[in-house]
């Protein structure tokens, strides 16, 4: 790409989203509907039921829980996150004693099965090696395995970006696609724009902190420094109604040959 990539502090991920953990379902409009393509995309793609499945950043099992429904004859099902607090809630979802919690950096952390599917729902984007961790998950594949994801493209959050100069380095559709097509076969890539109105910079601040999104957010941040931020942005990002936040999702169905 040219450069290196602005890759996030995984500590500071994980204190955001843990912070956010109470606040977070309510908030999470965005990520809630873009998991909820995701799962249609791979009801879709589906051909035999998977019996071994894992989750990446399972959060508070938003996308857990409507996976336990459309598979409920799965044998195994591994959920992770960097959080170690969302264990209990995500493993209250499981009845049969078939969820295990794989707690920890999902670059870092061994994995124990080969699995029939493999999904994650906004959480790709956060990763500092997405080639290398492909290869990773496609070691753990069985033969005709699938890997479902969404992840946010570089349009996200571009509001953010021009008013404080701070964001991930996204990676493009095209460019994700290129990383898949050396071990998978891709069945699908797409990618949508999703704005957001909300009243003001504030509530859009207000936001970013309940989902744990900001986990960028750069320390000093002063009466002053407020009132430039939500300057700036309602000259930038006004509407008749408000002003917007916009969300890039883009997502992949990719199958082992």
């Amino acid at each position: 790409m040219g450069r290196d990539r602005v890759k996030a502090e995984k500590e500071k991920i994980r204190r955001h989203f843990a912070g956010a953990a109470k606040t977070y379902d309510q908030y999470a409009v965005v990520q809630q509907k873009t998991a909820r393509r995701l799962l249609t995309m791979i009801g879709e793609a589906v051909e035999t039921a998977p019996e071994y499945i894992l989750e990446v950043g399972c959060c508070t099992g938003y996308l857990t829980r409507n996976l336990v429904t459309m598979f409920p004859e799965v044998k195994f099902f591994d959920v992770n996150d960097l959080v170690d607090e969302f264990s209990k809630t995500v493993l209250s979802i499981g009845s049969s004693g078939n969820m295990r919690f794989l707690p920890g950096d999902i670059e870092k952390i061994e994995l124990p099965e080969k699995y029939d599917l493999i999904c994650s729902s906004s959480t790709f984007h956060w990763l500092h090696d997405l080639q290398a961790f492909f290869h990773k998950l496609r070691a753990h594949l069985r033969p005709g395995g699938m890997m479902a994801f969404s992840m946010y493209g570089p349009e996200n959050l571009r509001e953010i970006r021009k008013i404080t100069g701070k964001g991930l380095d996204y990676i493009s559709l095209v460019h994700v696609r290129k990383m898949l097509e050396g071990s998978f076969e891709v069945v699908s890539a797409e990618e949508s724009l999703k704005s957001i109105i909300f009243p003001n910079p504030v509530t859009v601040q207000d936001h970013l902190r309940k989902t744990g999104v900001n986990a960028l957010a750069q320390p000093g941040w002063n009466r002053e420094r407020q009132k430039r931020f939500s300057l700036a942005y309602q000259r930038c990002f006004s509407t008749d109604n408000g002003v917007t936040l916009t969300y890039h999702c883009m997502y992949f169905i990719a199958r082992v040959p």
